[in-house]
């Protein structure tokens, strides 16, 4: 158990060094990141100005669901892995990793948490800067028990966001392009995975289809235990959903590593 932890340890440590090499790169996401919360200003602002509280909520609670997310998807988000794992089975880097004891999936998951702690701790910086102006806005819950609830929630959440980039990447046995595969996955995220506008105020119809997909456990189901947008009764069902979908994908990555092995062997890759 040891000399496993030891590996997939180095695997991390190798991680944070290539992606420390790259912070520039991350902390310019971050700045990005400014103009889509400046965006959500002036749009929820102009909204609000009609109607004081929507779907039970004031301007003050959505900025901080947007404040939320931005640093969410920082830290558990994943950008471009499944671009990563495809490049690797393009050009062959893949067949290092079937002569060695090393579980790929392991070993590209503790690349992602080290990437995901460099480019999260990053993103702090430019929400520190601008702090005094939106220091205000932020109203987040006082109950200590979300914070324990939201430590469990973003671990799975992570594992969602980082096991369907995966299996995007291993597509890449099959298809010599999964751009397109991207592309569409991104587009249903930001619709049903809370990207955006929150969850909760669309109808309740689609609302409650959402809940049983999982775009809504990558990042609006944290998000909304953090800020309190739901109640007790959907945390409690929504972790039994989240612990599904983590199961599910966990072994639909297993399933495709071993059929596009399968495939790949087969033509001499």
């Amino acid at each position: 158990m040891i000399a496993v932890f030891s590996k997939y340890k180095q695997a991390f440590i190798l991680g944070l060094q290539s992606n420390l090499v790259y912070r520039w790169n991350f902390l310019a996401r971050g700045l990005f990141s400014l103009l889509h919360l400046a965006a959500a200003f002036i749009l929820w602002g102009a909204i609000f100005t009609v109607k004081p509280t929507i779907g039970g909520f004031n301007l003050a609670q959505t900025i901080t669901y947007f404040v939320t997310l931005i640093i969410l998807q920082f830290f558990i988000g994943a950008f471009n892995e499944d671009y990563q794992i495809s490049e690797e089975i393009r050009n062959g880097l893949i067949n290092q990793f079937l002569l060695k004891p090393i579980n790929y999936y392991l070993y590209r998951f503790s690349v992602f948490v080290a990437a995901r702690l460099v480019s999260g701790a990053l993103v702090l910086i430019p929400l520190i800067f601008i702090s005094p102006w939106i220091g205000s806005y932020l109203v987040f819950p006082h109950d200590m028990w979300r914070l324990l609830c939201a430590i469990p929630a973003m671990a799975m959440a992570a594992i969602i966001q980082f096991s369907i980039a995966y299996c995007f990447g291993m597509l890449s046995f099959w298809f010599l392009e999964i751009q397109g595969f991207v592309i569409l996955s991104m587009a249903v995220e930001t619709a049903l995975g809370g990207q955006a506008f929150p969850l909760d105020l669309m109808p309740k119809a689609i609302f409650n289809i959402a809940q049983y997909l999982p775009f809504f456990y990558q990042m609006y189901f944290p998000a909304a235990i953090i800020t309190g947008r739901i109640g007790p009764e959907l945390i409690t069902q929504g972790f039994m959903i989240q612990a599904f979908w983590v199961v599910v994908l966990l072994c639909t990555s297993q399933l495709l590593w071993v059929r596009g092995l399968k495939r790949h062997t087969a033509v001499g890759g």
